[in-house]
């Protein structure tokens, strides 16, 4: 049986000490960070797929459909 194939949208920040925080908003504490942008690619997709394993077991995959990233810059 072929794979599905699902779309997340990932924000990526910097934290204060450098290291890149990756999160899956869609995947409740869905989130992992790295010192470099191609090992936090790798380490999201792997926290992606584990949150994705744990709702398959709980039959309750989200079924929201990526619309686009949004940046807001706001000054309080």
């Amino acid at each position: 049986m072929p794979k599905k194939k699902y779309h997340f949208a990932v924000l990526i920040e910097q934290d204060e000490d450098g290291l890149y925080v990756a999160t899956a908003p869609a995947l409740p504490g869905c989130h992992t960070q790295a010192k470099t942008l191609s090992e936090l690619d790798e380490r999201i997709r792997e926290a992606i797929a584990l949150c994705l394993d744990v709702e398959q077991n709980k039959n309750s995959i989200p079924q929201n459909t990526f619309i686009g990233a949004h940046q807001l810059e706001l000054a309080v």
